[in-house]
């Protein structure tokens, strides 16, 4: 089990149209993917931000983990790695409590997250944009 590195950071917002355009006057990038919940309302909106272009995703509140935070603390901070299962398994042998289980996101994307024994929430997913960024810095 190795955490390669920082994937994506989720935060969570009850109007993620709002949140989206404040963090875009913030960072001075627009989010470059959006998708609508059910009701037609902005349910998602990502950026990718600095030199590594990290990827920061805003969430509406409503599709948070039964039981989340709802004020400071409510960002899971997702670690890339290459065998998720394999990752997770290994994060509650050692003492780790579930938190949000396995979910596909779509094409490749997939995320899961656990509270470590100290109480913190620790995010891992498989994260194909991370692999082509290492990729590509690494020359293949």
């Amino acid at each position: 089990m190795t955490l390669r590195g920082f994937a994506t950071l989720n935060i969570w917002a009850d109007d993620v149209a709002a949140a989206a355009d404040w963090y875009a006057q913030v960072t001075g990038v627009e989010a470059y993917f959006h998708r609508s919940g059910p009701d037609g309302r902005l349910a998602y909106a990502e950026f990718r931000l600095g030199d590594l272009q990290a990827e920061l995703g805003i969430i509406d509140r409503r599709f948070g983990p039964p039981g989340g935070a709802s004020g400071p603390g409510g960002a899971i901070m997702h670690w890339h790695v290459d065998d998720l299962e394999g990752t997770l398994t290994r994060l509650l042998e050692l003492g780790a409590t579930p938190y949000a289980p396995v979910t596909p996101r779509g094409e490749g994307f997939v995320t899961a997250s656990v509270v470590d024994p100290f109480g913190n929430v620790l995010g891992i997913m498989t994260n194909p944009h991370y692999l082509e960024m290492v990729g590509g810095r690494s020359g293949g």
